[in-house]
């Protein structure tokens, strides 16, 4: 489908009010790492589980709201290290592929056939990930702010947003020793990596913050604060730069030459015109390798997900798909 250019009159979907869960538990998925999960909205609805993005953010209250509590089952858990799973932060058996096989654990654990895939940033590649290795499991994808885990795109946030934030990422570069910064990562990545809180916290605060500066159209001095503190800081930083250092545990390429399996499923791609983060270039080429999805260009909005003109795009992608 083609390129939504404008936003239609009368695009004003809003998030749906706050719910608390109907019930919470843990899942144990082997190499000492347990799952938190939670379960909100109808018990018999249609299953939509959320893949929160990072790697590392871990999910929050407010993701539930993207979802009709009337009509879906809303699944969202924290992946490994992440949010309220546990050993948090930890990069100990970490990768994609555990990733994968976890949510296959958790929907077999639920007792779920089928689900609808939502997932952004992080989120979009783990739910690419898995439904190319799952297709029979996944109902439909919804994501946003494409990332496809490819080397240029780790560059290009190590050093490209420097040319729309310079002085975010002139705060994130010279954090670390003018003669280590050649390898911005690899300089974090050890300070990250180091079990003394004086060293890892903050070298997570600075990522942290730089990645959160860059992610919205205007200023959200609420996002900011979030992500300096030290409870999204650690395992954000930790993870993602366990993750870009491994290239992100995926072979160069592998979600567009495996598009194929998930062709016939029905997706949903959300792409902030303006998002530095994660730059439309990615979602462009998911888009022609997958032209049956639907592709929407939100021409005002960055890359978070609470960006207005996003969040009203997926919470219409939601409701369109109550049509499945």
């Amino acid at each position: 489908m083609p390129v939504d250019s404008r936003r239609p009159a009368g695009d004003t979907q809003t998030l749906f009010p706050p719910i608390e869960p109907r019930r919470t538990g843990r899942l144990a998925v082997g190499d000492g790492h347990s799952l938190y999960w939670e379960e909100s909205g109808r018990s018999d609805g249609v299953p939509v589980v959320l893949l929160h993005g990072g790697p590392g953010a871990g999910a929050s209250a407010v993701h539930r709201q993207f979802f009709d509590p009337t009509h879906y089952r809303i699944i969202i858990f924290d992946q490994r290290g992440a949010g309220r799973s546990t050993p948090v932060a930890s990069v100990a058996a970490n990768t994609t592929a555990h990733l994968v096989a976890d949510i296959e654990r958790l929907r077999d654990h639920l007792r779920i056939e089928r689900w609808i895939v939502f997932g952004g940033s992080w989120g979009a590649t783990l739910a690419l990930a898995y439904a190319e290795e799952n297709p029979e499991r996944a109902m439909a994808l919804v994501l946003r702010g494409i990332f496809l885990g490819m080397p240029t795109e780790v560059e290009w946030f190590l050093y490209g947003m420097r040319s729309f934030f310079p002085e975010r990422w002139r705060e994130f570069a010279e954090f670390i020793p003018e003669a280590e910064r050649g390898d911005l990562l690899a300089a974090y990545h050890r300070r990250l990596m180091s079990p003394d809180p004086a060293t890892h916290l903050p070298a997570a605060r600075r990522w942290s913050v730089y990645e959160g500066g860059c992610s919205t159209l205007l200023p959200n001095p609420a996002l900011l604060a979030d992500s300096a503190s030290d409870r999204v800081a650690l395992s954000l930083a930790r993870i993602e730069a366990h993750y870009f250092t491994a290239k992100l545990f995926l072979p160069e390429n592998a979600l567009l030459a495996n598009i194929g399996r998930v062709r016939s499923i029905p997706g949903v791609i959300v792409q902030g015109r303006y998002d530095v983060v994660c730059p439309p270039a990615s979602a462009e080429a998911l888009h022609r390798a997958w032209p049956e999805a639907e592709y929407h260009v939100v021409p005002d909005a960055g890359h978070s997900a609470f960006e207005p003109g996003i969040r009203s795009r997926l919470v219409a992608a939601m409701e369109a798909l109550k049509r499945l």
